[in-house]
């Protein structure tokens, strides 16, 4: 009986660690170690200040053998041009950095010198996470900060990815952590222990797309750096670009909440995907139009009718829907009035709400069988309640559009009196008599290729903590955007009510229950939460007066 026990349990135990590992590969899947942990073979720097030490590359300056100047130890196997790199970093005194692709400069006092972009750090309190322009136009992004590099060399600040002093907080003391720099096309992007420190894109001629790695170990007072476990994932050119138009402020706390909605999804396409250039513009339609050149999938999260934001933009988005960018609608979002504004909407996406035909009740909807489509991988099963508009106005015989979420409406869902949203005897047959399914969410393709996608749901903020209704959302996101989803879908952490209660558009109120969305949605709370880090949730995007 007990040598069968601790059969068993050895069996388990190789099978949980058979398990850990493939996570860990998944986690590192395309990733390179370009340090083998015993020795430099591949890196080239000063025998006087830089050796291997605790399965570590570590540098040193002591009183009695400074460096005159910044000294490097580089990476010699080769340039870089779009890339990943983590690693982790301890520093004792001093100030240090990664450098990325650089360039070297000899000059009278030493061979190693090099310049170009750096993923700064420090022992004290004030760089760690910016990036640095080194012997190159000094600081091009603030921690905290979202920049734009403009010709001339000039950083703008256009947004905010957290406060400086709250991150500065994240970071360990003479101990390791972990640094994560992606550099795609001239964006790039810094996270410390999984948090975003900074982000920049670079708009000058001085622009670099490629050159070398390198460590820094800096002139000055004595100081111990050490660089461990250095991985390399080299990135194709090719990205993708998302626009969120967040439509102005709606219908109170917690509900039609477009610019909180918007920047969760947006975040989450950060978060998972860092390739991707993501904006969030506020209230309505940006008033740049030069912000939407070359954009892949434009998402649409507004209040509709009359009102929507696109009525007065019919020619731009037809032409971006022409040259083949997805279109995406959310909640009302997918409403604009019969005619003009109808018909685009048919071409663009496939369907919409049309007043007198469709209806908007609140309902909860059992989403108890998914197709096989892009958009669904990763989707379980769930339900939930939402103002799911239905009966829309597809195109005819549903050409080039696939159903995604369909369900059958309950008989109460049409107990209101007839009105332009409330009911109409179209809706009444389809649903009471012929006992039709409804399409709350569908995918379409337009003849060009460009694709499309409709949600109706949206209309409670909370529901943006269901991963499975957020998931849907974000893989017809990037669907849309002409990309490949991945096999179980868009991956980001788990929300917490706390994540959901951030950037929306007003207050909180005092008779606000929280538990009760709490326990209603099946939401976390900050001490249940998944440990992934939600940093994102606070990076702000450009927004308009």
């Amino acid at each position: 009986m007990w040598r069968s026990f601790f059969l068993l349990a050895a069996c388990s135990m190789t099978v949980l660690s058979g398990f850990s590992t493939r996570l860990e590969a998944a986690d590192e899947e395309g990733f390179e170690s370009i340090f083998d942990g015993k020795t430099l073979a591949g890196w080239d720097g000063n025998p006087k200040f830089w050796r291997v030490e605790e399965e570590a590359i570590t540098g040193q300056t002591t009183k009695e053998n400074p460096t005159k100047g910044n000294t490097f130890i580089v990476w010699r196997k080769g340039q870089l041009a779009d890339f990943e790199l983590k690693l982790e970093y301890r520093i004792v005194g001093g100030n240090s950095g990664i450098q990325y692709r650089s360039f070297e400069k000899p000059n009278d006092w030493g061979k190693w010198v090099v310049g170009g972009y750096q993923a700064d750090f420090e022992a004290g309190n004030r760089y760690s996470g910016i990036l640095y322009g080194e012997r190159y136009r000094g600081i091009l992004a603030d921690r905290g900060q979202r920049t734009v590099i403009q010709k001339g060399g000039k950083p703008k600040v256009v947004g905010s990815v957290g406060d400086s002093d709250e991150i500065q907080k994240k970071i360990k003391k003479e101990d390791w952590n972990s640094y994560h720099i992606v550099a795609r096309g001239n964006h790039f992007i810094h996270k410390i222990n999984g948090v975003v420190t900074c982000e920049a894109t670079d708009e000058d001629d001085a622009a670099r797309a490629s050159g070398i790695l390198a460590l820094q170990l800096h002139a000055g007072p004595p100081m111990k750096v050490q660089f461990r476990k250095i991985r390399l994932k080299r990135l194709k050119a090719s990205g993708k670009k998302v626009a969120f138009m967040a439509g102005r402020r709606s219908h109170g706390y917690g509900a039609h909440e477009h610019y909180a909605g918007c920047m969760i999804l947006a975040n989450a396409l950060r978060e998972s995907l860092p390739g991707y250039e993501v904006d969030v513009f506020r209230d309505g339609w940006p008033q740049d139009p030069e912000v939407l050149k070359g954009i892949d999938c434009l998402v649409m999260y507004a209040d509709g009718g009359a009102g929507h934001p696109v009525n007065k933009h019919l020619p731009e988005v037809d032409a971006l829907a022409d040259a083949g960018v997805g279109i995406v609608c959310i909640h009302y979002g997918v409403e604009v009035p019969k005619g003009e504004s109808g018909d685009h909407f048919l071409k663009w996406i496939g369907g919409y709400f049309e007043p007198d035909w469709s209806v908007n009740p609140h309902w909860t909807a059992s989403f108890a069988q998914l197709p096989q489509h892009p958009i669904t991988h990763g989707v379980k099963p769930f339900k939930i309640n939402d103002e799911w508009y239905y009966h829309m106005r597809f195109r005819e015989d549903l050409k080039g559009v696939t159903p995604i979420l369909s369900d059958l409406p309950p008989a109460s869902s049409l107990q209101r009196p007839d009105g332009p949203h409330s009911g109409n005897r179209f809706v009444r047959e389809a649903v009471l008599k012929r006992k039709e399914r409804q399409h709350m969410a569908w995918a379409s393709v337009r003849p060009n290729g460009g694709r499309g996608f409709g949600f109706t749901g949206g209309h409670v903020h909370w529901n943006w903590g269901n991963p499975n209704f957020r998931k849907l959302v974000l893989n017809a996101i990037v669907w849309s955007a002409g990309d490949a989803v991945p096999a179980q879908g868009v991956s980001d952490g788990a929300l917490t009510i706390q994540d959901l209660e951030k950037n929306q558009d007003y207050p909180q109120p005092a008779n606000f229950n929280r538990q009760k969305v709490v326990e209603e949605k099946h939401l976390s709370t900050r001490q249940t939460a998944s440990k992934k880090k939600r940093h994102l949730l606070n990076h702000s995007t450009p927004v308009q007066s």
